[in-house]
């Protein structure tokens, strides 16, 4: 007997074939249903990372997976740090290790299957780490292209994943233009970070907030005008990701170098 899973993901990849638009097959599921008959209207989560207090630790890293059921030894995270390395030649150099899972523990640049770069300390021009996660759009391009509604946007503006609708098709991972998408090792649906929506609900911080030693992140309400992070957004220079693609990210980056992609 085939599975529903299996029975609509092929019936959307013949579809898919057949050149039919993807919106057209759009279905609400149960838990998006009560989502959007939820009152958030008063709160609209954002994310502020301080570039200038990271230290590229991996403390959030590591929360992150054993918060959120990601294999500690798999190559795969919701969230993860980056290390950006400028010499003086104007040649820009970046590595996550793992994610940066266990930090950087040595000065070579991680360059994957091809080996490490040592860089010498004299020719580096500058050095700094940016902790990326999903940028919770207002536009998000994942939900527009999702054909079974596994992926849908709650009225707070967080975007989340339904385990028990995703049918593995990957369009999310595609669409996503900022990388923050991957399958689940283990389930094989789609996952991302999805601001440990099971605390945040209940006044928690989110475990990679709560695991950072230097306080780089932070969340808050931007709807909320006493809130701390709402007001550093709303007065201090703050960046985002990729703006020319026009998702109106919801992650706001201080001190964001121009290197950063």
């Amino acid at each position: 007997m085939i599975s529903r899973r299996d029975f609509i993901k092929k019936t959307v990849i013949g579809v898919a074939g057949a050149s039919i638009p993807v919106a057209a097959l759009e279905l609400l599921t149960p838990r998006r249903l009560r989502a959007e008959k939820e009152d958030k209207s008063r709160v609209r989560w954002v994310f502020l990372v301080d570039t200038y207090k990271c230290v590229g630790c991996g403390m959030c890293v590591k929360a992150c997976k054993l918060e959120n059921e990601i294999p500690y030894d798999a190559n795969v995270t919701r969230t993860w740090v980056e290390r950006y390395v400028t010499t003086k030649d104007g040649k820009v150099h970046a590595d996550t290790p793992k994610g940066a899972r266990d930090g950087f523990i040595t000065s070579k640049i991680d360059l994957g299957t091809d080996g490490s770069l040592d860089i010498r300390k004299e020719d580096i021009d500058k050095a700094f780490f940016v902790p990326k996660l999903c940028n919770q759009c207002e536009n998000p391009p994942c939900v527009q292209v999702c054909p079974v509604g596994a992926t849908y946007q709650a009225p707070d503006g967080v975007v989340l994943v339904d385990r028990s609708w995703c049918i593995g098709c990957g369009y999310c991972i595609m669409g996503c233009p900022y990388g923050v998408r991957f399958f689940h090792p283990v389930y094989h649906t789609a996952e991302k970070c999805n601001f440990c929506y099971h605390r945040i609900n209940k006044g928690l911080q989110t475990a990679c907030v709560q695991a950072c030693p230097f306080g780089a992140r932070r969340i808050g309400n931007i709807k909320d005008p006493r809130d701390p992070v709402a007001k550093i957004i709303t007065t201090e220079r703050v960046a985002i990701l990729k703006e020319e693609y026009g998702t109106k990210p919801q992650v706001y980056y201080i001190g964001l170098d121009k290197e950063v992609k």
